[in-house]
């Protein structure tokens, strides 16, 4: 039980941290020498670019999940059907 609360704990500070990263940015990297620099405005922005750019494929994906499904069970649907005209 220990093993899993200490899982939980670590998961909710992921979330926390993930989502403050995505709100606020990461300003809190300042650059140590002056020829490392680094962004310091918020992630959301680049989170709203990934999420136009991988939804389109995200629901293709999905689309054609259905399909195969309902082909799938439209074949079964006729083996069922070969099946019983057989007995």
């Amino acid at each position: 039980m220990t093993t899993s609360l200490l899982k939980i704990i670590i998961g909710v500070i992921f979330i926390v941290v993930s989502a403050w990263w995505i709100i606020d940015g990461s300003s809190y990297l300042e650059p140590i020498k002056s020829s490392f620099t680094v962004t310091s405005r918020p992630a959301l922005a680049d989170l709203i670019t990934v999420i136009n750019g991988s939804l389109p494929l995200f629901v293709i994906l999905i689309a054609l999940l259905i399909v195969w499904l309902e082909l799938d069970g439209m074949r079964i649907r006729k083996e069922i059907k070969t099946e019983d005209k057989k007995s």
